[in-house]
């Protein structure tokens, strides 16, 4: 760690320009008690932060300017200069500049990650139209992130407390969803989650749920066959790696019957089917974790919103979470690293068989 003695170094990206980023930014830093147990380096320029910081009113947000990571105010908010130029900032519109901006503000944070001259990253809403570009073809941070990092897999995974929602596709559209879900891609989510939930959240023998593909979970084969084709016999490959994990399940009935509450994490198939119930559910203090880096990346589980952006409404809540699940996963991984000299023990087949008794069914 860059700085485990005092806090940990928590990198932050401004996000699309004329978002709510900033705002949020400014909120959640203008407490300064967050200062206990974090450094913050948000990455964006001075002047950015000044015309966002002059819309707030008064609030009590002061920073210190650098371009050295060596000289960082451990008692104060840093502001990393990615750029000194002047931008045309324009609260709530969609434009290249909002799309540049974040971009750079992106890369120049991930550079300082995987040089580990910060100790996390948390990430503030992007725009996926405005964000491509010759030189950035991703449809998000998650993508992005996995090539950066060279992840052979990641997985997006919206967190609440202990409410979990893992996904196996991400952003790809509807008619196109089936085509991705493979026995092969679920197995790897699967191992990925159970990983995570040991490392990231301290869990000794995670349980997981998995849901189906198709309206009740395919009724046995009535309303699709992925279910049986592909989904069972990925649950059955994870069991024999020593992974407590159930389903298919129906995701209307599971989430309606709070059957999540029984489980450590779900692994949805597609994202509407995981977002939608998590974010009804997670009362706006969501966070959006990246499982599989070998860096803790969290974001806010909401979008840019234009419709508010400079105008003093944005909500930081699921911001600060998202800061705060950072600092947690860094301490908890370091925590669990320590510790492997005392490996957790290997699930006995009878936990299995216990697993499928318990099942809940329609």
């Amino acid at each position: 760690m860059t700085n485990t003695e005092q806090r940990p170094v928590i990198g932050i990206t401004c996000g699309d320009l004329n978002g709510i980023g900033l705002e949020l930014i400014i909120k959640c830093f203008s407490d300064s008690r967050l200062l206990e147990h974090c450094t913050p380096v948000i990455f964006a320029s001075n002047k950015a932060v000044n015309f966002y910081r002059k819309t707030l009113g008064d609030l009590h947000f002061n920073y210190q300017s650098t371009r050295d990571y060596n000289r960082l105010n451990h008692k104060q908010v840093n502001v990393f200069s990615c750029w000194e130029e002047d931008v045309a900032i324009t609260p709530g519109q969609l434009n290249e500049i909002g799309g540049k901006y974040a971009v750079l503000s992106l890369q120049t944070a991930v550079a300082a990650l995987k040089q580990k001259q910060i100790d996390g990253l948390v990430t503030a809403p992007i725009h996926k139209k405005n964000i491509q570009s010759p030189e950035f073809s991703h449809t998000g941070h998650t993508p992005f992130l996995k090539e950066a990092f060279n992840a052979n897999d990641v997985v997006m995974m919206l967190c609440a407390g202990n409410f979990r929602v893992a996904l196996v596709t991400e952003h790809v559209p509807v008619a196109e969803v089936a085509k991705h879900i493979t026995r092969e891609k679920i197995l790897s989510k699967l191992q990925l989650i159970n990983k995570s939930l040991q490392r990231d959240f301290g869990i000794d023998r995670p349980r997981i749920a998995v849901l189906g593909l198709n309206p009740h979970a395919g009724d046995e084969g009535l309303v699709g066959s992925e279910e049986e084709n592909i989904i069972r016999p990925a649950i059955k490959d994870a069991k024999n790696s020593n992974i407590i994990v159930v389903g298919p399940y129906s995701s209307d009935a599971f989430f309606a019957r709070h059957s999540h509450d029984k489980f450590d994490a779900v692994l949805a198939m597609y994202h509407d089917q995981g977002l939608i119930p998590f974010k009804a559910l997670a009362s706006g203090d969501g966070v959006n974790f990246t499982a599989g880096l070998p860096a803790v990346r969290t974001s806010p589980d909401h979008g840019v919103a234009f419709d508010i952006a400079g105008k003093d409404k944005a909500d930081p809540s699921s911001f600060l979470a998202a800061i705060y699940e950072c600092i947690d996963i860094i301490r908890r991984r370091e925590t669990y690293d320590n510790n492997r000299s005392n490996p957790l023990q290997k699930l006995k087949p009878e936990v299995f068989a216990r697993m499928e008794d318990e099942e809940i069914r329609e």
